[in-house]
């Protein structure tokens, strides 16, 4: 079963409390590759999100400028 789609806020904050977590240490080895993991698997996620915004914002000049 896999896990529904976080929006880009949802990943930011998840990604933002793993580094907290990471930062502040005292986690055994495998709880932190676990977290390591989790975050790569978050960033990826907040970069797919961006990417997405980043051609939405380029159609829309590219739009303006054809119009212009």
């Amino acid at each position: 079963m896999s896990e529904p789609e976080l929006d880009y806020e949802q990943a930011r904050d998840e990604l933002t409390s793993v580094v907290a977590k990471l930062e502040a240490g005292g986690l055994s080895l495998e709880d932190s590759l676990a977290l390591w993991e989790r975050g790569e698997v978050l960033a990826k996620v907040c970069d797919g999100h961006l990417a997405g915004a980043r051609e939405r914002i380029e159609s829309a000049l590219a739009a303006v400028e054809e119009q212009a």
